[in-house]
């Protein structure tokens, strides 16, 4: 963690996608915006070759390359290092595309119609560990794991240990996919105090991150609109 008055390391990023124009592309904007891109890869196992080297924060990944596809190396970088972040960015808006990547334990999923300006937050936000997602695919999520949970609660009411109103609030609009500065603008607070909030319910859940919050959320239909 950088000392008061030093300037932060820019976010490392790795770019994976088969189509090399595109790549291309998105490296430049990803770099013209602060990221630091420290490598690229054309597939799968290229991709998983290259990792232990350059130890991104974010991979920025598609999901369908040839030799091995998103959804593999997407399990085998979360396995294997830790700290790096997957950031699905794939042509495909698809449910079952959507489902896998996250299953395989994607941090967020974007699709490359998504413009520059998304694609640039939505990076910011997976190296942050939110969960990010294409307007529309958040709910798509939302309701698969409420499905595997097996549980249709009353909307708000949360089952497990106690949390207060206010983390309930928070816990609330976290299953709604929104960012720790869009929570404290809604409720007008600190940004701090949303990131005090957060971490006092992880602790209180014994969840490890906001991925993890957001799924508890989602099985306890705190997405819901109430």
């Amino acid at each position: 963690m950088p000392t008061e008055g030093q300037v932060p390391a820019p976010v490392r990023v790795m770019v994976v996608d088969d189509h090399p124009i595109w790549a291309e592309a998105v490296a430049r904007d990803l770099a013209n915006a602060g990221f630091s891109v420290v490598a690229t890869a054309a597939d799968g196992a290229e991709a998983l070759r290259r990792l232990p080297a350059v130890r991104p924060d974010v991979v920025v990944l598609d999901l369908h390359l040839p030799v091995l596809d998103g959804v593999a190396v997407t399990r085998e970088v979360v396995s294997t290092l830790a700290g790096t972040r997957v950031l699905v960015l794939s042509s495909s808006g698809e449910q079952d595309d959507v489902l896998e990547a996250v299953k395989a334990g994607a941090t967020g999923y974007l699709v490359k119609s998504a413009s520059t300006a998304d694609l640039i937050d939505a990076v910011r936000r997976t190296a942050a560990g939110e969960a990010v997602f294409t307007a529309g695919l958040a709910g798509l999520v939302l309701g698969e794991y409420r499905r595997i949970a097996g549980v249709q609660p009353e909307p708000g009411v949360p089952i497990g240990p106690e949390l207060t109103d206010r983390e309930t609030e928070v816990l609330r609009l976290v299953a709604k996919g929104l960012s720790s500065r869009q929570i404290a603008e809604r409720l007008v607070i600190s940004h701090r105090t949303v990131q005090n909030h957060v971490q006092n319910t992880l602790t209180k859940l014994q969840l490890h991150n906001r991925v993890e919050l957001t799924r508890y959320a989602i099985e306890q239909g705190l997405d819901a609109d109430t």
